[in-house]
């Protein structure tokens, strides 16, 4: 993108390692630079994705014209990512950014380079979303026919689409459900069926809003386990403070800002203190 303030993908330089980053090769082989692999972390050789908040915030269209979220200055590298605060926070809002469901008011966001007012497109082939409720995502009568719906995008053949979506179908153990009813599968399965059809067509990052807020214990488990096995960076909200823990930086959110940004313990002891206050009265 000649003359973008982004730059180009191929433009960004690793960080200096912290001390308490996993590391594959140490020392590294320039004073300034590692190899780090984090969770699900990129192959070397690959650059990790990079999100990019610049100024951004969000306003209401209307007279009230409401913030949303206060403008947002922050890059996003890690491969595990999680957003937590209380409901209407802003966390929703945060997330519609990073693939150009929402764009800001002011500011700017830009995934590998390409800003999502002007390239959205490009963003959204390369950031997949999946809604807290599945049935929002899922419009096709069954699992087979969604997740070939979602392919078309290659432009691919009947015969070869239809086995690709076999393919998929069988990674997430969703094969025997394949032609039945969307609405007579469970809300577990209804998850998973909505992470396969966006993760049909590879993306480089997933978002995901709250993606177990609505399962049980045991569904709640397989959604984290799937997540935790994916190659693509993942940037999630949860009221599941210990979904939070699993990732490798947390935000918290209250009232439209982001008023912690770092190690997930951290952050959730932050949210905790925050809750406190609401229930004493001390804000």
């Amino acid at each position: 993108m000649p003359g973008s303030p982004w730059g180009t993908p191929s433009s960004w330089t690793p960080p200096t390692c912290p001390a308490t980053w996993p590391r594959t090769s140490w020392p590294p082989s320039s004073p300034s630079r590692c190899t780090v692999r984090s969770r699900g972390s990129s192959p070397p050789g690959r650059a990790p994705p990079v999100i990019e908040f610049r100024g951004a915030a969000v306003r209401t269209d209307d007279d009230d014209a409401r913030v949303l979220l206060h403008p947002l200055t922050l890059t996003l590298r890690e491969r595990r990512v999680s957003v937590i605060g209380a409901n209407g926070s802003g966390k929703s809002t945060l997330l519609r950014l990073i693939n150009g469901l929402l764009v800001p008011s002011e500011g700017a966001v830009a995934v590998f380079g390409e800003d999502t007012r002007t390239a959205g497109r490009a963003v959204r082939r390369a950031v997949g979303f999946v809604f807290t409720d599945p049935l929002s995502q899922l419009v096709m009568p069954t699992g087979r026919e969604d997740v070939e719906l979602s392919l078309r995008a290659r432009r691919l053949p009947a015969t070869e689409r239809r086995a690709r979506a076999d393919g998929v179908l069988r990674r997430f153990g969703l094969e025997h459900l394949a032609d039945r009813s969307i609405y007579d599968l469970s809300g577990g399965e209804r998850q998973i069926l909505a992470l396969a059809v966006v993760l049909a067509v590879e993306p480089r990052i997933l978002v995901a809003d709250e993606p177990t807020t609505l399962l049980d214990l045991r569904n709640d488990a397989r959604i984290r386990s799937l997540i935790a096995g994916l190659d693509q960076q993942v940037v999630f909200t949860t009221h599941n403070l210990d979904f939070a823990l699993e990732s490798d930086r947390t935000l918290v959110v209250d009232d439209g800002r982001v008023v912690f940004d770092g190690v997930p313990a951290d952050a959730v002891a932050r949210y905790r203190d925050l809750a406190s206050a609401v229930r004493d009265g001390r804000r």
